[in-house]
């Protein structure tokens, strides 16, 4: 190998030296050899890739242009024997062309564009071709002679350089330069590193001529994923009804009441119905949505991408709460989750519910990986052709910036305004919306949703009306009432001994507390509340009306910690504590009576589980209460013990906190407690449940008996803890009252809620007020007569007022008032109840003390004007100018302990 490399190198020296003795006087060098072979080779027109340098960029960049000279030309040899065969076999070619070409192309240092015209490549490669070959074609002896010239003409320095400059060139050959430079040169020589680049310029190639998406293209997938994505929301909105008797329904009345008889019923009225164009009406709106974020995004299949997952996480999410409570997903349950709910709120997801949720994710997967794929080799990068980079270069970049800008925002602004006026009677939106068939049931967000479609109730609800401004609303008029009902509070005061702040008041909301012995159909051989059922006979107690069924907590703890009634809002209000509250200023709860007389700390929360659920942490902070223990509190709540496999804190440890808390503190106060023990899902949490036998109801299915017995036996862990709760407190040395009351009823009674007639009791929870026996002029025997007071049913709203009674103590006008209301309308809720005669004609249900249903219509004239004066009030603490602040509406009589 070593003598064919010398014989190579004495013949490119002979070579040199015949070109550099020829007539014309020109002459190539070594370099030049070297560079005519690499381009032979590499065309360096065909390697301009993205990112990367070009081999002409990577030789100019590290070429030394010095005469040739032993050294430098050894430090050329290694390239030049590599390439030596390519150049051989171009020689074999036979062709000519002019040296000045090849200087040409030297010259240029490889700055050929990818563009560069191919006929003048190829004359540059014939012309190195020719010269190589020319050189090699001559006799060894001259070139012999030409070699022994050429050392004598350097021997005696014909340049005029002086010895010191070639050591200089010597030692500059040896620099780290020029030996990166023989490491280039050598790595390009790689056969393998030719192929590699070859493949890539050809993959180049191949990727700049991929063909483009059409338009239509685009347009057919739009029309296919909003279509799917309209079906698969609307799906989540039924569910498989039960019949009591399977036999007696026939096969025509099963497929038309089934999941999929009802979903295409509401897809084909479109043809059989007049005006009912529901389905296409939440078609486009998806489709506005679908268009916001094509253009803002500016990439189709990764705004399709997005698209599938956000409609599908949307609808699986729709589906599972319609199940669990009853009720679509809400725009107020998108503050719940950025708030930092998302880990818990998977804790609710139902076990029958996990395998569509796990369908879901896989095949999100999938879509994902497919619109990537898509985009990737889509030849139309972007929608519509932008610039972020010298955006006005050409009328072509600035018109199509201007089109991508202009799509984007009309688009946004098309979605916005539609959202805005759909809830607004007489704008735009709303009338659209009518005209294609939109029917408003806002009284009812489930039926709404399953009329009108679940994206058309949710965008409805997105830009809620707290409430119409009342007729006559003014300062004088509200002035007037805070008189009116500070004469009142004054005449009542009279007769009351005790001041609400002497004594501390706990209010307990005891989730998903109720009787289950009350619910049609369930039997049961054994009491699962025998304690709380001995003291409500003892002490002041009934029936709350609950607005919600399987949940709805919020709303309810707003009004008894207000005295405010969800169903005075208007209909489109659906969560206070999302919706309203967040967004108020000074918000007034009853704890604020407690601040007023010892400060902040006159008032504290607890809640054995996490902060921000129903964004309670902002709320409180509103609300004045000092401190507010949590599980992720700081400090944490300090009792988190769990009864069995239950993933939530037992009563009897969320008791010990307040207990700890009333030890802890010297003077009275205000201390509210929402529980987490019975809380949904019901999945078979204790290890000894006797419920599983006490249990005889019939006609359950295996599901709903499992989750039955499970919240039985939270009931009776209750009943239990509450019982030593109190006993504790009638231990202590200090008045305390207490307000114990369940919220709504669990969702577990899938039988019983099938049948309508059902409805109002599925509404009713037990409550309580108690107080202990150092509670001067109450005492636990104390119980309001349910003729005279009307405590057999009540509303939430009224509980604090009802507990002011209770204690026989004074109140403020504000207080006066509710009172007053609540002598003539006992329970004024927004429920909807169905068939069974109870609200054919409103919204709003109304008890009379008996707990009968009052029509809207047959009210009395005084009854009809507490409610006007009921909606002056609250507009003015919630949407209006708060006139009643500046009064003293909210003052009760204090002893100043401060």
């Amino acid at each position: 190998m070593g003598n064919l490399n010398e014989k190579r190198r004495e013949q490119e020296h002979a070579a040199i030296s015949v070109t550099e003795n020829e007539p014309d006087g020109t002459s190539n060098s070594s370099e030049e050899i070297d560079s005519q072979s690499s381009k032979e080779t590499f065309p360096e027109s065909q390697f301009l890739l993205p990112g990367f340098l070009t081999f002409a960029d990577l030789k100019h960049r590290f070429h030394t242009p010095t005469a040739p000279s032993g050294p430098a030309t050894d430090n050329n040899d290694q390239f030049t024997d590599s390439m030596q065969s390519t150049n051989d076999k171009a020689a074999d070619n036979g062709q000519a062309t002019d040296k000045n070409t090849v200087n040409e192309t030297h010259t240029s240092n490889g700055e050929s564009s990818e563009g560069e015209d191919e006929d003048s490549s190829e004359a540059s490669r014939s012309s190195a071709s020719e010269q190589v070959s020319g050189k090699e074609n001559d006799s060894p002896s001259d070139a012999a002679e030409c070699r022994t010239s050429s050392n004598d003409s350097d021997s005696h320095n014909p340049a005029g350089t002086s010895p010191v400059d070639s050591s200089e060139s010597a030692d500059s050959s040896e620099s780290p330069w020029n030996r990166l430079r023989e490491q280039i040169s050598t790595f390009v020589a790689f056969l393998a590193t030719q192929h590699v680049l070859q493949a890539l310029a050809m993959i180049r190639s191949v990727w700049h001529r991929r063909p483009k998406c059409p338009y239509t293209l685009y347009v057919v997938v739009m029309a296919l994923m909003t279509a799917a994505a309209t079906l698969f929301i609307q799906w989540g909105m039924y569910i498989e009804p039960n019949y009591e008797n399977p036999d007696a329904a026939d096969d025509t009345t099963k497929i038309m009441n089934s999941v999929n008889g009802q979903l295409t019923r509401f897809v084909s009225q479109m043809w059989l119905e007049e005006g009912k164009l529901n389905w296409l009406l939440n078609f486009f709106a998806l489709g506005m949505v679908y268009l916001v974020l094509v253009f803002v995004m500016n990439r189709f299949w990764v705004a399709t991408a997005v698209f599938g997952i956000v409609m599908s996480v949307y609808a699986v999410a729709n589906h599972i709460k319609f199940l669990l409570r009853n009720e679509p997903i809400l725009p107020s349950d998108l503050s719940f989750l950025s708030s930092g709910n998302g880990g818990e709120i998977a804790s609710f997801i139902p076990k029958d519910s996990q395998t569509l949720v796990d369908n879901t994710i896989t095949m999100l997967i999938w879509l994902t990986v497919i619109c990537l794929i898509i985009q990737f080799v889509d030849g139309r990068r972007c929608v519509i052709p932008f610039h972020w980079w010298r955006p006005f270069r050409n009328m072509k970049t600035v018109a199509g910036n201007l089109t991508r800008l202009i799509a984007a925002g009309a688009s946004i602004a098309l979605l916005c305004s539609f959202t805005w006026t759909l809830s607004i009677p007489g704008a735009w939106g709303y009338e659209w919306a009518q005209s294609w068939g939109d029917s408003p049931k806002l009284w009812n967000s489930a039926e709404d949703a399953q009329v009108n479609g679940p994206t058309i109730n949710f965008l409805r609800l997105t830009h809620p009306k707290i409430m119409d401004k009342p007729e006559g609303y003014s300062q004088e008029t509200m002035e007037m009432l805070a008189k009116k009902y500070g004469t009142t509070a004054s005449n009542t005061n009279k007769t009351r001994v005790n001041n609400l702040t002497d004594s501390t008041v706990i209010m307990i909301l005891s989730e998903t507390f109720s009787d289950p012995t009350r619910v049609p159909g369930i039997e049961l051989t054994e009491d699962p509340m025998p304690d709380i059922r001995s003291i409500k006979e003892t002490t002041t107690s009934g029936l709350m009306l609950s607005p919600g069924y399987g949940g709805g907590t919020a709303n309810i703890e707003y009004q008894t910690l207000t005295g405010l009634d969800l169903a005075l809002f208007d209909d489109s209000m659906q969560s206070t504590y999302q919706e309203l509250v967040p967004h108020q200023k000074n918000p007034y709860s009853f704890n604020q009576i407690w601040n007023a007389e010892y400060g902040a700390t006159g008032s504290t929360a607890f809640h054995p589980y996490f902060k921000n659920m129903y964004l309670r942490d902002t709320n409180y902070k509103k609300f004045g209460f000092d401190k507010f223990y949590t599980l992720d509190s700081k400090p944490a709540i300090t009792h988190q013990d769990r009864i069995d496999n239950s993933p939530y804190v037992s009563d009897a440890a969320a008791y010990q906190n307040v207990i700890d808390q009333l030890t802890g503190t010297d003077h009275p106060q205000f201390v509210q407690l929402v529980t987490m023990q019975n809380h949904s899902p019901h999945t078979g949490w204790y290890n000894d449940n006797q419920f599983d036998w006490a249990n005889i109801t019939d006609g359950l299915s295996d599901n709903e008996r499992w989750q039955v017995n499970t919240y039985i036996k939270g009931v009776s862990l209750t009943d239990q803890a509450t019982a030593d709760f109190l006993n504790q407190l009638n231990m202590m040395d200090k008045p305390i009252t207490v307000i114990f009351y369940g919220d709504h009823l669990p969702s577990d009674y899938t039988t019983a809620a099938a049948d309508s007639n059902n409805d109002l009791t599925l509404h009713e929870t037990d409550y309580f007020i108690w107080s202990n026996q150092a509670s001067s002029g109450a005492g636990s025997d104390v119980k309001l007569s349910p003729s005279k007071a009307g405590t057999n049913y009540t509303s939430p709203n009224y509980f604090m007022e009802m507990a002011s009674e209770h204690m026989n103590a004074k109140v403020s006008p504000y207080l006066a008032f509710l009172s007053t209301v609540r002598t003539k309308l006992p329970a004024v809720e927004r429920l909807v109840l169905g068939e069974g005669g109870f609200t054919n004609d409103t919204s709003t249900t109304y008890l009379d003390k008996n707990g009968d249903v009052v029509k809207r219509k047959d009210l009395s004239k005084q009854q009809k004007t507490l409610l006007k004066e009921y909606r002056l009030i609250q507009y003015d603490m919630t949407a209006g100018k708060g006139y009643l602040a500046n009064t003293d509406f909210f003052n009760v009589p204090s002893t100043q302990h401060r």
